[in-house]
């Protein structure tokens, strides 16, 4: 742990603790303040912040006249939000240290002091302290000018798509959005949306590679009751949904060229049949269509439209890949673990600095979507405040859990199968129960009836 100075601010009304601990700090080269109790303390901190009051780190006494520790604690809190506070409290009432911490104290020191004691206690507060301010101006970047909409970035690249997408949604015109698996293609067509004039109407979103070729045609246009297997009624296709709004083409580049061709003369007429009707519906709705793939390479190999292409890409926006734009790494990582945190009931609340450059140095393959899977690995896996680079887990995108390589495998039952998953997450989790059940997706009472099953208590 970086050792750090600061200015520290003592209460205590035992004037000989105050000496001492002024000589201690200040051999290790802290500037330190001394008040008697704490309400002289209180009137020091209600003048306005100067380099006199501008305290790291407050260090006081549980026990004092006129105003006793907790009382501080509460005030400091009040006022001093961001100021974490150490308690000193004699070794028979820790009971005062436990409710001090309740209150809001980041840690206690029980009498008599030792020097090593106290000087690892500030080094640590010190450090919590200076990631809090860290992460308190990454938060404020992020809701200054770092987003829009869901997206998040201060890198040129991603400041010039959101001046992009601003002026882009006062238009009707088609857009076509370009990158990488996890880029957040979707992120930029929502936004696109939510910053229109078509806000209030439907957002309706579909991804064309998810879907079969036969069923495709359905989802999109819809179809007549009897005029398929299957179609046991009447059914609105998605691009009538999106009536008025906006309809997401996603991976558009994996799409049918008869389906495309049938997409053309819906761009061209701005009509629809659905499938098993002869007569046309007029539609209105902004077409934003997406895909990994390079559709130039596509059409010149026979797959792709050249003209549904040109019509897509009224306005093409590029999304650059995560690695090529790293000052947006520490303010997705920051983004992700406040969600996962959250959603977990971590206490985890800031990466450390070796974390923090164990992310910047990764290759993010997959993108933000791998950054987002890793920080919630990160999460789960860490058991305090801090994310260290030990809980930072990464897999190469091409790279396969030798668990869930099938050509590795041979033939197995799913109870095998079963084992195996179970012994990778027991192994991943540090044999730790509950994270292991949370990798798994089950319950700690299923974790334990599966482990009895297989023999592996």
């Amino acid at each position: 742990m970086k050792k750090l100075t600061g200015h520290v601010l003592v209460v205590d009304d035992d004037a000989e603790m105050q000496l001492i601990l002024r000589r201690l700090l200040t051999s290790e080269g802290h500037r330190v303040t001394t008040c008697s109790s704490g309400v002289e303390a209180q009137k020091f901190l209600s003048q306005p912040i100067s380099s006199e009051n501008d305290f790291d780190l407050v260090l006081s006494d549980i026990n004092m006249p006129e105003m006793n520790g907790l009382d501080f604690i509460k005030y400091v809190k009040e006022t001093r939000i961001d100021m974490p506070i150490v308690m000193i409290t004699a070794f028979g009432s820790i009971e005062s240290a436990v409710e001090a911490m309740k209150g809001g104290a980041y840690d206690y020191l029980t009498k008599p002091l030792k020097g090593e004691d106290l000087f690892a206690t500030v080094n640590r507060t010190l450090n919590f302290r200076n990631l809090e301010k860290e992460n308190i101006f990454l938060r404020k970047e992020v809701k200054q000018s770092w987003s829009l909409g869901d997206m998040i970035g201060k890198s040129p690249q991603m400041q010039a798509i959101f001046d992009l997408v601003r002026r882009v949604s006062q238009v009707t015109a088609n857009v076509l959005i370009l990158g990488e698996s996890g880029t957040g293609k979707e992120m930029v067509a929502r936004a696109i949306h939510n910053e229109g004039v078509r806000s209030h109407r439907p957002f309706v979103a579909i991804n064309c590679a998810a879907i079969p070729e036969d069923l495709l045609e359905s989802e999109l246009f819809g179809h007549a009751k009897g005029s398929f297997t299957g179609a046991i009624a009447q059914k609105r296709g998605l691009l009538e949904e999106a009536d008025g709004g906006t309809i997401f083409l996603d991976e558009i580049g994996d799409m049918d060229m008869s389906l495309q061709a049938k997409l053309l003369r819906v761009i061209q007429e701005r009509k629809i049949r659905p499938v098993g009707q002869n007569t046309y519906r007029d539609i209105d709705v902004r077409i934003i269509a997406a895909t990994h793939r390079d559709l130039k390479s596509e059409i010149a190999k026979g797959r792709f439209r050249e003209d549904l292409y040109f019509r897509l890409s009224v306005i093409p926006i590029i999304i650059p890949p995560l690695r090529e734009r790293t000052e947006d790494i520490p303010l997705f990582a920051e983004h992700f673990l406040k969600k996962y945190a959250l959603a977990n009931n971590s206490k985890a609340n800031s990466f450390s600095k070796q974390a923090m450059a164990k992310l910047l140095s990764l290759p993010w393959e997959g993108n933000v979507r791998q950054l987002e899977n890793t920080v919630e690995r990160a999460v789960i896996l860490c058991d305090g405040q801090l994310i260290d680079e030990n809980h930072i887990s990464f897999m190469q995108a091409t790279q396969r859990e030798e668990s869930f390589d099938i050509q590795n495998m041979g033939v197995l039952t799913f109870k095998e199968m079963e084992k195996r998953c179970l012994e990778q997450a027991l192994q991943k989790a540090g044999g730790k129960k509950e994270k292991a059940a949370q990798f798994l997706g089950i319950s700690r009472k299923t974790l334990y009836r599966k482990e009895k099953e297989f023999g592996l208590t």
